[in-house]
């Protein structure tokens, strides 16, 4: 391997299979990617679990420069493999918790209907203690870990994780939705509810919301109650102050003022403009640019903030390989940034 790397080209083809074609293993990586192929709880359209492979598929066609970045490529990302096994169990627990949901829609819940839930729910608990020990086990090796879903419900295993090694850290979310309910659709662990069930975690100390449009008065009141731990920019504020003139490099600059200095991000990709993320599981109207996206994170990172962890979700690739592409490209980015945080890398 180390002749691999030595001999690497960042301008030529990249290596197969590897994470964006870079010549890294878990080894020599210093950021090292959790791929968790699971949407069981998804409660509009499928495909996420899907997401991790197809964005290995897709990133190596991303070029290893970058104009703001030194030497981006020497940072050193790999990832694990897919586990096969997770993705055996989501596909037979989705079956179950579709049926679920279409007795609660059609009316006809039963005792059978909280059977399933129990199993589901116990189900969701095991993957979280499976991804808080990889996730655990990497950053005492010293790794920067991201975790790839897969639906949002995800990487609360990994919050958990980086629970035990920070006092307190704040999270990022960049996403559509509030993700506040509790138990959606009976479901303790649903993709709905992650930034409730983050908000149980003590070191969470304060959850910043952006982009959001869609949401129930339950998450509303939520917000309201959390005591000033969330606070939420809508997309609809942020879209009407840049009718009124204020530029989106005023607006980061507010929220990044909201942001505790080190910090997590929860990036679901439906934060971005649906038509970026057409096949993703509840696409709505509105969101972002990536590339509005990308400067909030140079400028986070500017700030001298430190990004300890990420999760990309709800990828969900479709017919074609768009929605895929762009995921790899959101995922360079988190990867990359993430680095320069800790000084891995440097800026030109």
């Amino acid at each position: 391997m180390d002749y691999v790397l030595k001999n690497f080209d960042p301008n030529g083809p990249g290596i197969k299979n590897n994470l964006f074609g870079l010549p890294y293993i878990k080894e020599n990586a210093k950021v090292i990617v959790v791929p968790v192929p699971w949407e069981v709880t998804v409660s509009y359209r499928v495909g996420t679990a899907s997401g991790p492979a197809a964005i290995l598929n897709a990133s190596s066609q991303i070029d290893l420069f970058h104009r703001e970045i030194k030497d981006i490529w020497k940072l050193g990302i790999t990832m694990l493999p897919v586990p096969d096994q997770i993705y055996a169990e989501n596909k037979i627990l989705r079956s179950l918790a579709a049926s679920h949901i279409e007795a609660l829609e059609n009316g006809t819940y039963t005792e059978a209907n909280k059977i399933i839930t129990d199993k589901i729910n116990e189900a969701c608990e095991n993957l979280n203690v499976y991804i808080k020990n990889t996730c655990t086990h990497l950053i005492r090796q010293g790794k920067l870990v991201g975790v790839l879903g897969g639906d949002h419900s995800t990487p609360l295993g990994f919050l958990r994780a980086l629970s035990e090694k920070y006092n307190r850290f704040g999270i990022l979310q960049i996403d559509a939705h509030a993700d506040l309910r509790k138990a959606y659709e009976g479901f303790q662990y649903s993709h709905g509810s992650i930034m409730f069930n983050a908000l149980k975690l003590s070191r969470v100390e304060k959850i910043v919301q952006v982009g959001i449009r869609d949401f129930c008065e339950e998450e509303m009141k939520e917000m309201q109650r959390a005591g000033g731990r969330v606070k939420t920019f809508f997309d609809s504020d942020i879209k009407e102050a840049s009718y009124h003139g204020k530029s989106w490099a005023t607006q980061c600059e507010e929220i990044i003022k909201e942001l505790p200095d080190l910090i997590y991000i929860s990036f679901d990709i439906d934060g971005l403009n649906p038509k970026l993320c057409p096949h993703t599981g509840t696409p709505v109207p509105g969101g972002f640019e990536l590339e509005q996206l990308s400067y909030l994170l140079k400028q986070i990172v500017k700030s001298g903030k430190k990004i300890i962890g990420f999760d990309l979700c709800e990828v969900a690739p479709g017919n074609d390989e768009w929605d895929a592409n762009v995921g790899a490209r959101t995922l360079w980015e988190l990867c990359n940034w993430m680095g320069v945080s800790h000084n891995h890398l440097g800026m030109n």
